[in-house]
């Protein structure tokens, strides 16, 4: 790790003040040159310092004169490529120029000195050609990123970047495709959101609508004289009355999601025994299965412990639980309830013989309002808030809820929270 640190500090030395390099490389070219003529060539300290003296004051105009140009010109080139070709053969013409002057002073004979300088340019033009081979394999790793980053910018959030290599390039090309993800996913979530959202007013205009539209039709009846018989007045108040009740359980409905969503639900938990809190909301849907002529029973094991809950919010899953397994299964039918341990939890499924879910609602049945064709009918009623108030109860209690036919057929509904440590 401190090697690390070390590492980046180093460079960022340089990347503070980039003339540093070229001091530092000057400076180390100096000092290998020296060293090299006095341990191989034994040469005197007075062409010693000749040498390096010479070589100083060429290297520093050459390097300086490449650096004012740089700065000048090259930098503001809009083409990468071509700063790196411009690069690499300034410093193949530096390289050049360096060792000819030393030459002149070296070589006695003309034909030696223009033979050295032929070679020399030999290894340039090789040196340069390498040189712009590399740049071109650096550019495009640029280019491909600038292109993708153009798609995504267009709108084609599925565009990435080809990975080849480990160096920066490669790193910056991981980043973005990391990021390209990200978006992909944000542009999701925010489509869902957006058909979540048309969706939740055209339904929730509808369970407002339709029950406000029969009340005030039967009001003005009532209030026009339209309906004058008892037993009819009578009836349209029953109806005026439970339609209030189902707006009344709506709206709480809506504010408990509400409360769920925001976090703002505040559940007083203490230790209770699932299994009884079963039994009761049992007992009191029997009634209403026995009017409809459905079998309700339940199966609850014998090895419960305790769990911490908020008692009054798991009764209210239970009942939403029961309340979708009664309305969706038919006459005859079977609504069983079982409860067990399954490890450190304990489970609770609700399981009918009705129509189950359609495979194309499973992964949605849980979300507020949704109703699928055979997931949540408008003609069997319900505002479809059921399902989703219970995953955000049995959620706030840290515990998951799913959704699943049986093998037999009909629904199975289940949760499971767990047990009290």
């Amino acid at each position: 790790m401190s090697e690390s640190v070390s590492h980046n500090r180093f460079l960022f030395w340089f990347d503070q003040a980039p003339w540093r390099i070229l001091l530092t490389g000057v400076i180390v070219a100096l000092t290998l040159a020296a060293l090299l003529m006095w341990q191989l060539m034994q040469a005197p300290s007075d062409e010693i310092a000749t040498l390096v003296s010479t070589l100083a004051i060429s290297s520093l105009l050459s390097l300086g004169l490449g650096y004012i140009l740089y700065r000048r010109g090259w930098a503001r080139f809009t083409s990468l490529t071509l700063t790196l070709i411009l690069a690499y053969v300034w410093a193949a013409l530096l390289t050049l120029f360096n060792v000819w002057v030393m030459a002149q002073q070296m070589f006695a004979s003309e034909h030696d000195l223009l033979l050295s300088g032929v070679l020399l340019l030999f290894a340039g033009v090789i040196a340069t050609s390498f040189g712009i081979f590399v740049a071109a394999t650096v550019t495009d790793g640029l280019r491909q990123l600038a292109y993708t980053a153009q798609q995504l910018a267009e709108g084609n959030l599925t565009a990435r970047v080809a990975v080849s290599g480990r160096d920066e390039v490669a790193r910056v090309a991981e980043s973005f495709n990391e990021m390209a993800v990200q978006l992909q996913q944000a542009a999701r979530q925010r489509e869902e959101l957006d058909t979540l959202r048309r969706d939740l007013i055209a339904w929730t205009s509808h369970d407002l609508r339709t029950p406000l539209t029969s009340i005030r039709a039967m009001i003005e009846a009532l209030h026009d004289g339209v309906v004058s018989d008892p037993e009819t007045t009578q009836r349209y108040y029953r109806t005026i009355r439970n339609d209030v009740v189902a707006l009344n359980s709506l709206i709480d409905d809506l504010f408990e999601l509400a409360q769920l969503d925001t976090g703002g639900l505040v559940l007083e938990k203490s230790l209770h025994d699932l299994g009884d809190l079963v039994s009761d909301a049992l007992e009191s849907f029997r009634a209403l299965a026995e009017q409809r002529g459905i079998t309700l029973d339940g199966d609850i094991g014998a090895d419960m412990t305790l769990v911490s809950l908020n008692a009054a919010k798991i009764s209210r899953v239970l009942a939403n639980l029961l309340s979708n397994a009664l309305r969706y299964t038919p006459a005859q039918g079977r609504v069983h309830v079982a409860v067990m341990r399954a490890g450190n939890h304990v489970q609770v499924l609700v399981q009918d013989n009705g129509p189950g879910f359609n495979t194309t609602d499973l992964p949605r049945v849980f979300e507020q309002f949704y109703r699928g064709e055979q997931a949540r009918s408008r003609a069997t009623g319900g505002a479809g808030l059921g399902l989703a108030i219970a995953r955000g109860i049995v959620e706030a209690h840290n515990g998951r809820i799913w959704a699943a036919n049986g093998a037999a057929g009909g629904a199975i509904v289940g949760f499971e929270l767990p047990l009290a440590k």
